[in-house]
């Protein structure tokens, strides 16, 4: 068991693990969710009145559990699933690929503001989304996350949960200290290693990037 400390008062870790899902047909929906590459962690019967399924997303930490005898709440009720992706026109394409009727990105000046056709053209943060539902209609949102917010993840830990996660950040980094590296006269920078470190976990952790 592991305790984290804030504000002077010692807490014990709470992680989100899994979302149920309502569904009405578990072996179509696990169908459809084995076709979109998602890991099919159990699937566990128990007579004609009990079963889970339990699938998680690539590079995910949580779950998803959807069956029978595990909610009441309507099939297909389940709305605003977020799934955070580094690159929102890569994954939209893969989730085409497997099958997933997923809407043309979009994105938001701002929180409550309406959508615009295409991703965000600074390619900020928290801006572009994408959607797409399950069988019985629950519904999924991607949104592309590049850069958190400050305070929006532990400062102490940077973690990358896929290779293509790693190598996007490894992109951006390459691009920034190409800027860097114009600004100082066009030098070759010796402590590239470095600096690409420093501009990916101040990245992950929304701290002010290195110039």
């Amino acid at each position: 068991m592991t305790a984290t400390v804030s504000r002077g008062v010692q807490t014990v870790d709470l992680k989100l693990e899994v979302v149920l899902i309502p569904v009405s047909d578990v072996d179509r929906a696990k169908r459809f969710y084995d076709g979109l590459g998602w890991r099919l962690d159990a699937d566990f019967p128990v007579g004609d009145a009990f079963r889970v399924v339990q699938f998680t997303p690539p590079g995910s930490p949580a779950s998803i559990h959807f069956g029978i005898g595990l909610t009441t709440a309507a099939p297909g009720s389940a709305s605003g699933l977020y799934l955070v992706v580094s690159d929102i026109e890569t994954a939209r394409a893969e989730l085409v690929a497997r099958g997933a009727n997923v809407s043309e990105v979009f994105h938001r000046e701002g929180p409550g503001q309406p959508a615009v056709s295409g991703r965000d053209p600074q390619r900020r943060s928290y801006r572009s989304y994408a959607t797409f539902t399950d069988p019985d209609g629950n519904g999924w949102l991607l949104q592309e996350v590049t850069e958190r917010l400050p305070g929006r993840v532990d400062t102490e830990i940077t973690t990358f949960t896929s290779s293509p996660e790693l190598a996007s950040a490894l992109r951006r980094a390459a691009t920034a200290h190409g800027e860097h590296e114009k600004r100082t006269g066009g030098q070759h920078d010796e402590n590239w290693p470095d600096w690409y470190a420093e501009y990916i976990v101040k990245e992950q952790a929304g701290k002010p990037l290195p110039s």
